[in-house]
């Protein structure tokens, strides 16, 4: 029988803070999990998303249900490393607290994953069914690598989904989506002709925000779309007209007002204001669709309940303005398919200085989700 014990839990998770994975490096990740699949026997595989980054998948059982899991291995970065009151990439315990680039978002969630995995194959403990594990790269920056295993029909013949995203006292079960844009205005002559890049582009940027941010439109669940401009660059000196200006945008789409929806409207606009004299290119870099499910599921009532039995927490159900891996793996199912987003941690911990997990909360959620798999399986 094995059972890993507290010390061996903290061991791997120290190990896997060490491995500095910001966004970017995911492959020493995988290559770590890997190892430790194959020390008790599971057969993993590495799925190359670029020359430099992978995923990894892993699976134990058969048939179905298919349970599917999955957590993400890149971190974003630590910062300014002298604020952290410990070194970001050591595995520090400080009032039952675990401090560490990734602890919350979202190693120790991932880890778990792969723990219980190997203890429910070790105990032959899974009597019926599959569980696959799916670790991705880059969910923090564009989502490739869950784009990548739905190109690759790995959610095809999936039942259940849960993404172990820190969220320990709520269940996300839809979020809105995300779109980043780049326009950028530019004169194709000479600027003392009078263009100024930064005015088109300006005025380009403020009737976007009255037609996006101004819309009545609200999901019962999410709300209303929001779009920020978030970066704007433009001119060298002050006495130079600028000849170019670029800004990056952000939105979070909802099913009422999509993602195709935004881009189509940021294209027709560009056109709108290149009619009048205008040079404005806009480039969509990254797109992500919303996630709308109903949250009504056998496996959400399953959490529920397990959340309150070792956790102590009335666990609540709700939407997010977050995004995470499941816009890309999620992308065919209709609203009725099982999802969710749980874990270790707190949502408002992700990205921060000083990031920590409770150590307790890592514990508990190795045995959420054991009894939360076998529930599923029967």
């Amino acid at each position: 029988m094995k059972h890993f014990t507290e010390e061996e839990k903290i061991k791997i998770l120290s190990d896997m803070i060490a491995i500095k994975s910001v966004n970017e490096n995911e492959i020493e990740v995988a290559n770590y999990l890997k190892d430790l699949f194959a020390e008790y026997g599971i057969e993993s595989k590495i799925v190359p998303v670029t020359d430099t980054r992978v995923n990894l998948v892993a699976e134990i059982g058969s048939g179905s249900h298919v349970i599917g899991v999955s957590g993400h291995m890149d971190v974003v970065s630590p910062g300014d490393e002298s604020e952290w009151t410990s070194d970001p990439f050591t595995l520090t315990e400080r009032d039952g607290k675990l401090y560490g680039r990734g602890t919350n978002d979202m190693k120790a969630g991932l880890l778990n994953l792969a723990l219980v995995m190997i203890e429910l194959k070790e105990n032959n403990e899974l009597k019926n069914g599959t569980v696959r594990f799916m670790a991705t790269t880059g969910e923090e920056v564009g989502g490739a690598g869950s784009k990548k295993l739905y190109e690759e029909g790995y959610m095809d013949d999936v039942d259940y989904l849960w993404v172990a995203e820190p969220s320990h006292d709520t269940i996300i079960y839809s979020h809105k989506g995300s779109l980043n844009s780049i326009g950028e205005a530019a004169h194709s002559s000479m600027p003392s002709q009078g263009y100024n890049a930064i005015n088109p582009l300006m005025e380009y940027l403020l009737e976007l925000d009255e037609k996006l941010n101004g819309d009545d439109r609200k999901n019962e669940v999410l709300d209303k779309l929001v779009m920020s401009t978030t970066i704007f660059n433009a001119g060298n000196q002050v006495n130079s007209i600028p000849e170019k200006a670029v800004a990056e945008i952000n939105v979070r789409t909802i099913p009422e007002f999509d993602n195709d929806e935004v881009i189509d409207l940021f294209k027709t606009t560009a056109e709108k204001y290149n009619k009048e004299g205008s040079h404005i290119d806009v480039e969509v870099t990254m797109t992500l669709p919303s996630v709308f499910t109903s949250g009504q599921s056998e496996m959400v009532d399953l959490a529920k309940e397990l959340g309150k039995k070792y956790l102590d927490l009335e666990i609540s159900v709700k939407g997010s303005p977050g995004v995470t891996d499941a816009s890309n793996l999620l992308r065919g199912k209709d609203e009725n398919f099982p999802f969710m987003m749980f874990g270790p941690g707190e949502t408002k911990m992700a990205h921060k200085t000083d990031e920590y997990v409770y150590k307790d909360y890592y514990f508990a959620f190795f045995d959420i989700y054991k009894e939360l798999i076998l529930g599923l399986s029967k």
